[in-house]
């Protein structure tokens, strides 16, 4: 097979901003000649609109998906001593925030097909010696596919535990007709460049529909203050960037539409890859509905495919190359952690194809040819 042109493959966060880019621009030019440029008129809009967009009663705009996690730990006082469940499948970040509010990371095993927190490892965990002292589980909707809510929230609410999402994957994905972001008590967005609702540069959101925990957290993420510069707590200074939120207002009106075409492509995979011997590919729930920020299928010859792809022009990705409890990092935690078969097996098998609203169908054909000529050489 001759390799695909470079151009088939073009780079997502650069196409996202030349697709909106005179309406950024403009978004730009109004909000540096408006003169407020911290936690002022763009901050409170995107906010509203967001909150619209999610169904949620609240947003608070923050730096970035960690902060998010992490401030909405400390609205819950879930800090020194207590504990706070996380699968071992997803970014470090999910770690990260629970660690960074004094938490103590536990890591749980996932579902082998979807990658979500499996809820029969779960129960599990919180019924033996490592569930004492577990606060909160923090269910992570990898890749923008859903977890099992139901099913993870009958095992918090029977152990008194509370249910929280990380959802810096899957906006605009649904669980049973309701938007992730909605299910929990509060949700953690990441508006990373790559993210399916992407800032130029950092930046994250938390939702609520509960009052006095967003105003709690509100009151968190600049320095504790009620009023300025007087502290009725310890916080921290974690806002999410009015020129940021400038441009995320222009993009999230388009988001629905580029999730859909996100489905589209998916669709085409599927169609392609469907019945392709030793390739599997994301299965989504009968509940839920996928956002397809990644489409990330499983091989047991991964490596080998890897290589072929790559050899082939097809930029490919693992998402991710380790779990946190194989990282050197969080060894102390992994040692007090339960065994994770199906997180390692997953790990060793996983493969980020490319994806996103501007893939052109020829370039989705030359994924998928490339994979049969490797399964059928």
């Amino acid at each position: 097979m001759s390799t695909p042109a470079p151009s088939l493959f073009t780079h997502f966060p650069i196409e996202d901003y030349r697709h909106h880019e005179a309406e950024i621009d403009a978004a730009l030019r109004n909000m540096l000649h408006g003169g407020h440029y911290i936690l002022g008129p763009e901050v409170d809009a995107f906010e509203r609109e967001f909150a619209a967009f999610i169904g949620a009663r609240h947003v608070i705009g923050v730096a970035n998906g960690t902060d998010a996690i992490e401030l909405i730990l400390r609205a819950l006082d879930i800090g020194a001593g207590a504990r706070v469940v996380v699968p071992s499948h997803t970014a470090v970040a999910s770690a990260s925030g629970i660690a960074r509010a004094g938490a103590e990371p536990v890591f749980v095993d996932v579902d082998p097909v979807t990658c979500t927190m499996c809820p029969q490892a779960l129960e599990a965990l919180l019924a033996s010696d490592l569930g004492q002292g577990v606060k909160a589980v923090l269910a992570v909707h990898i890749y923008g596919q859903p977890v099992a809510w139901s099913a993870l929230k009958s095992v918090t609410d029977q152990h008194g535990v509370l249910l929280l999402e990380d959802c810096a994957q899957a906006h605009g994905a649904t669980f049973d007709g309701i938007k992730t972001g909605a299910l929990g008590l509060a949700a953690a967005f990441s508006f990373y460049p790559t993210k399916n609702l992407g800032a130029i540069g950092d930046g994250g959101a938390i939702t609520t529909s509960d009052d006095e925990l967003a105003d709690r957290i509100r009151v968190i993420r600049q320095y504790g203050w009620k009023e300025r510069y007087i502290s009725h707590c310890e916080g921290v200074n974690s806002r999410l960037d009015e020129m940021q939120a400038a441009i995320l207002r222009v993009k999230l009106r388009t988001l629905p539409a580029q999730i859909q075409q996100r489905r589209e492509v998916a669709a085409a995979y599927a169609g392609e890859l469907s019945g392709v011997a030793g390739v599997e590919i994301p299965v989504a729930r009968r509940v839920s509905t996928h956002a397809y920020h990644l489409y990330v299928i499983q091989c047991e010859a991964r490596d080998a495919l890897m290589q072929h792809l790559q050899q082939q022009g097809v930029p490919v990705a693992l998402h991710y190359p380790a779990a946190i409890h194989q990282q050197p990092g969080y060894a102390a935690i992994t040692a007090r952690s339960p065994a994770l078969p199906n997180t390692e097996r997953v790990v060793s098998r996983i493969l980020t194809l490319p994806l996103h609203p501007y893939l052109k169908p020829e370039a989705v054909a030359a994924v998928c040819q490339a994979i049969r000529s490797f399964v059928h050489p």
